[in-house]
């Protein structure tokens, strides 16, 4: 354990002592929580709970576990990872819902990173070492177009191209219900969820969020959408459009009907990155690179085209 102990600012007065903490120490409100609860937070040599009140100047002292031993894309062929181009500077895989970019604390299932080593891939790159290449993420549960960085330069070239947003991302996503109007912009800020640190929210004060879409089919129960993200929050899509009481079909996180996942045959979102388009890292040729639907999404899709819902 590691004690961590000083004065409670003036700025932190008042509140609660897992917001406070979460935001002095840069924690999770859930990991303060926790920490209060198994009695490792103290003011003034007193015990205190999550929901105790910070005062200014009192002494505070927070024992903190040691650090996680470093975690590791374990290499692993991945059923379903297909390779959909490769040279020297960049790999792009086809994603199979189920696998993490890369290694996190907590995730011990399979990882793009870890097939590829698998594969015979090597990844010569700077950033975290197990994060190396990775210059873009898709969800675990989403499926699709996903380019990793094998060299220096497409790794530099790539982190600019996508912070700059010269990078066209498309999506398509089965939705519940029909969104109107039947092609828009949604510009909504996205942050964490004030009650679930794993989910996320439309919220004020939350980072720039802006998400543009078309209605390919609309059926009865849902509709098939073209969407190009113009940012890259965590969840965009499925946040923004459950926002709109529209969640991706199957996204159980983010309210979809369960009754109408499981006439679907669906135990994940109905969401896949088809496509990106962007400047070659080495010479600047336009790349594009699209990736055919899976076949859980597929059936699902094929369920409502037949009119059975």
């Amino acid at each position: 354990m590691t004690t961590r102990s000083m004065p409670v600012p003036e700025g932190l007065a008042g509140m609660r002592v897992d917001a406070g903490l979460a935001r002095l120490l840069g924690l999770s409100r859930t990991v303060v929580a926790a920490l209060a609860e198994d009695g490792e937070v103290e003011l003034d040599g007193v015990r205190v709970a999550k929901s105790d009140k910070l005062t200014a100047g009192a002494w505070l002292e927070v024992r903190l576990p040691d650090a996680p031993a470093p975690v590791e894309n374990t290499p692993v062929d991945i059923e379903g990872m297909t390779i959909l181009y490769s040279d020297e500077d960049i790999v792009a895989v086809d994603k199979p819902p189920g696998v993490a970019a890369h290694a996190t604390v907590g995730w011990h299932g399979p990882t793009v990173l870890g097939g590829l080593a698998a594969a015979g891939f090597r990844i010569s790159t700077s950033g975290i070492h197990e994060r190396q290449g990775i210059v873009h993420r898709l969800d675990v549960g989403t499926s699709g177009v996903m380019v990793v960085a094998l060299s220096e330069r497409a790794y530099t070239a790539l982190k600019r191209a996508f912070k700059q947003r010269t990078v066209e991302k498309r999506y398509h996503a089965l939705v519940q219900g029909h969104p109107d109007p039947s092609s828009g912009t949604i510009d909504a800020p996205i942050g964490r969820h004030r009650g679930h640190d794993w989910k996320f929210a439309v919220v004020e004060g939350g980072r720039h969020s802006v998400t543009h879409y078309d209605t390919l089919e609309a059926h009865q129960a849902a509709s098939l959408l073209e969407i190009e993200l113009e940012t890259g929050r965590t969840h965009q899509i499925r946040v923004h459009f459950a926002a709109l009481h529209h969640p991706c079909c199957g996204d159980l996180t983010y309210g979809a009907d369960p009754t109408l996942a499981k006439k679907l045959g669906l135990e994940r979102q109905w969401l896949h990155a088809s496509s990106l388009v962007f400047a070659h890292p080495a010479d600047g040729r336009r790349m594009e690179i699209a990736s055919e639907y899976p076949a859980d999404l597929q059936h699902a899709l094929d369920v409502l085209r037949s009119h059975r819902l």
